[in-house]
């Protein structure tokens, strides 16, 4: 939360090597275990004495990488009396690397100034053994941006768990299938190239034993740019994929498959955090949807609907338990957009994306 009476005595220079910082940060992609932050040196008369940035997990954090500029351009003790302006309150715990607040104590900086809080209770403390150490700390400078750079990693450690994105593809009378059992394919090429948008931006796509056996899906990244390893493909259920499936054989192959034997939304969380995803996009089918959804498990819902009717077949989502309008499920609508057909393309259908948010109420 931002905190105004501190950053109203942050200086100009402090404010500009913030939003400097920021933009450091926003260089790496927003998915994985660990939050995306920038730093900046700032010598004693406001002029920048280095710039660094945390490239992701095992790399060195965004302080260390600031400090090691500063180091190979001004020499080992540029940084003595210094200011380090960072993104988020410099960490306090030893995981892949050391303490960001022992690194700045040991480089002699003078004042540190931080946006976001940092809402991780196993590395948060750094500001306080800051101060201790006789550091002048100045947290809250632009707080609600730093918080906004990454949403989803400070959401998932609010919750205690994995954000849970539900994309769902349904024709205009709500099916996720025609009666037949075919789905393939009830939107647009064009939405369907954007679930690939989706899913290069979480940790790993989870899908019901039901979809993969009646879709056979790759589940991967494509036809969109990727940073990084793919997301974890894992499929929930109790029954066992044919060897000869798309999933079977990448999971035979060495690549990141995984096969949880269980029905229960909780657990499948619990070992995904485990892992320390932060997003996970639910795909399907009506099932499992249906019961993260009762478990109160879905953060939030992106649906494609298509200009089609099939009047039969298998609903986008199973029973909720709901057995009157006044016990409605209803959610928020966040955004709206048109993905239009290709006009090269006689079969192809334009997609309507509605992007929602579960009320809190529920």
């Amino acid at each position: 939360m931002t905190q105004p009476a501190e950053a109203a005595v942050a200086t100009t220079a402090e404010r500009a090597a913030m939003r400097r910082a920021l933009e450091l940060a926003a260089q790496v992609p927003a998915r994985g275990p660990n939050p995306r932050v920038g730093c900046v040196l700032l010598g004693a008369d406001g002029a920048v004495l280095a710039e660094g940035y945390h490239r992701g997990a095992g790399t060195p954090h965004a302080e260390v990488d600031a400090l090691r500029r500063a180091a190979a351009s001004h020499g080992a003790a540029a940084a003595h009396g210094a200011t380090a302006v960072v993104t988020l309150e410099p960490c306090n715990h030893h995981g892949r690397t050391g303490p960001c607040a022992d690194a700045l104590l040991n480089a002699g900086v003078a004042r540190v100034v931080h946006a976001q809080h940092d809402p991780n209770p196993v590395a948060s403390g750094g500001a306080a053994r800051l101060r201790a150490a006789g550091v002048d700390v100045l947290g809250g400078l632009l707080a609600d941006e730093a918080r906004a750079l990454n949403a989803t990693w400070t959401r998932s450690l609010e919750l205690g768990r994995p954000v849970v994105t539900w994309k769902l593809a349904a024709s205009l009378d709500g099916r996720a299938a025609a009666a037949d059992g075919t789905s393939r394919w009830i939107t647009g090429r064009a939405a369907r190239q954007d679930v690939h948008r989706l899913r290069a931006g979480v940790d790993a796509v989870v899908v019901g034993t039901g979809t993969a056996l009646a879709d056979d899906p790759d589940l991967t990244v494509r036809h969109v740019p990727l940073t990084g390893p793919q997301p974890e493909r894992v499929v929930v259920g109790l029954r066992d994929l044919p060897a000869s499936s798309r999933l079977a054989r990448a999971a035979a192959a060495g690549e990141p498959v995984t096969h949880l034997r269980t029905h229960d939304p909780h657990e499948v969380l619990e070992t995904l955090g485990y892992r320390e995803h932060r997003h996970v996009l639910l795909e399907g089918g009506p099932a499992l949807a249906a019961a993260f959804w009762r478990a109160g498990l879905v953060d939030e819902v992106v649906a494609y609907v298509a200009p089609v009717l099939l009047g039969v077949g298998a609903p986008a989502v199973a029973d909720l338990g709901i057995g009157t309008i006044a016990d409605a499920a209803r959610l928020d609508l966040l955004d709206v957009a048109v993905l239009q057909r290709d006009p090269a393309d006689p079969t192809d259908t334009p997609t309507v994306r509605l992007t929602l948010r579960p009320r809190k109420e529920r």
